[in-house]
């Protein structure tokens, strides 16, 4: 067997022991920090140590001790809390909250989210990275997070996220990684990572584009509460009662008749029977089925294509949900078009398995951003017949209501699944095209400004990428 029979293997130079702090370990040498490092070098321009460039709590780079953590289910006495694994989500009205009294304490209160700060994923899987949009100023985050929080009178945040996120930033942090079982990173593992300072016009260019992203996801933010608002005015609906407030023990009756169809306790729960007569009680109902086009594609083998062209970028069910989804596996355009997993824009998928109270019956609008990457045979895909509809069908069953109604359908003991024909049975609310046309306008906008942020995002990594490689 020779070296090259081994895919993971790298030879390293004697040089590289010494800038790694002779770790013996693949982490520093495998991720590809020694060649951005090299790249850097090469670069002719001031490079600038990133704990320069911060301020605040602990110079501006940390992440925060270890807390038990509290939850309460009324906003009323908690705040929104991210951890490692949320920070990437592109909706934050699912979060957890921490109890507001422990999050405001002289303990916790820096952990407390503000625009412009970068985000990093510290434990687990290392490097996922987040900026801190408007919309997200009063969040707080979890010791699993690497906040860092620039010094504006030293670099516009929006640069700094953008060098930190780019191909060049990501191998540098995470090279620090070590733990054998769960991996970690601190703050002092990333305080002397170099920072590339181009002329200020450029780096203004790159920061814009960042900040222009972050507003349009915080305008999104704010145009489908426009639609929510449209949604409960329009038709009457009724808001739905906090879990924490429905009646304990939850206990229903349903006739021989009814019960007949289902028999588990869930579906006659009390949130969802009151879901229902919401929904019965506004306009005339339709079944899903008729209005939209309603799959669940089969139960398939992952074959991936070694080259790209070959292939469409696969995401799971859980990765549809993030901000800008990525991935570096390529299921073969056979295998996706002939179970039907191509995602396609004017699509709603909805989460069918999984467990309930989770991601289960949420729902996201496919836009241009993910047009053509397949996703798992785990969301069901709903596609109405009229493109026009699409804003409305989402923004019912997106809310409340319509989670409720979707996640009930779900049946099994360990994960729950959705049955398809079940879902194409749902009755759901079909008013006039005025009404539903000016119900969904709003989320068709929100759909528009995430699309068009992934955009001048990915530009401003681009365009900073190319500065490195000594390209305009």
């Amino acid at each position: 067997m020779t070296f090259t029979s081994f895919k993971n293997a790298r030879i390293v130079r004697s040089g590289w022991l010494d800038e790694g702090g002779r770790r013996l370990d693949c982490n520093p040498y495998m991720s590809g920090a020694q060649e951005a490092r090299d790249a850097l070098r090469r670069l002719n321009v001031r490079k600038d140590a990133l704990r320069t460039l911060t301020k605040g709590y602990a110079g501006g780079i940390y992440n925060g001790p270890m807390f038990k953590r509290n939850y309460v289910e009324s906003p009323e006495h908690g705040v929104p809390f991210i951890s490692s694994g949320t920070l990437l989500l592109a909706d934050l009205s699912t979060l957890s909250l921490l109890r507001a009294k422990d999050a405001k304490s002289s303990r916790l209160s820096y952990l407390r989210l503000r625009p412009g700060m970068t985000m990093i994923s510290c434990s687990g899987t290392i490097g996922r990275m987040s900026y801190v949009r408007p919309d997200m100023a009063g969040v707080w985050s979890s010791q699993d997070v690497l906040k860092v929080v620039p010094d504006p009178d030293a670099i516009q945040p929006g640069y700094l996220h953008a060098f930190l996120s780019s191909r060049y930033g990501v191998p540098l942090v995470v090279s620090g990684t070590y733990g054998a079982i769960i991996q970690h990173i601190e703050p002092e593992h990333i305080a002397d990572l170099p920072v590339p300072r181009f002329d200020i016009p450029t780096e203004h260019e790159i920061a814009s584009k960042v900040d222009a992203a972050a507003r349009a996801r915080a305008e999104a933010v704010e145009s489908l509460r426009e639609a929510a608002n449209r949604l409960y005015k329009r038709l009457g609906l009724k808001q739905p009662t906090p879990v924490a407030s429905l009646p304990k023990p939850d206990v229903a009756m349903v006739s021989s008749e009814v019960f007949k169809d289902r028999g588990d306790a869930y579906y006659y729960s009390a949130r969802n029977s009151e879901s229902r007569i919401a929904l019965d009680g506004a306009t005339e109902n339709h079944q899903l089925g008729e209005i939209a086009e309603v799959f669940i594609p089969g139960i398939f083998k992952r074959l991936y294509a070694s080259d790209p062209q070959f292939g469409s970028p696969y995401i799971t069910g859980g990765d549809v949900f993030e901000l800008a989804p990525t991935s570096d596996k390529y299921l073969m355009k056979r295998v996706a078009a002939e179970y039907g997993l191509l995602l396609r824009k004017g699509m709603i998928v909805v989460q069918e398995a999984g467990q309930l109270g989770g991601l289960i019956g949420r729902s996201v609008m496919v836009g241009s951003y993910l047009d053509g990457f397949s996703c798992s045979n785990n969301m069901i895909r709903i596609v109405p017949e009229d493109d026009s509809d699409v804003g409305y069908l989402f923004t019912l069953l997106s809310s409340e209501h319509g989670v409720r109604l979707l996640s009930r359908e779900a049946a099994g003991s360990s994960i729950p699944h959705t049955d398809e024909q079940r879902v194409k049975r749902i009755q759901v609310p079909w008013p006039s095209r005025t009404d539903r046309e000016y119900i969904g306008a709003p989320a068709i906008r929100a759909r528009e400004l995430r699309d068009q942020a992934c955009v001048w995002e990915r530009e401003a990594r681009d365009m900073l990428e190319a500065r490195v490689l000594g390209e305009k």
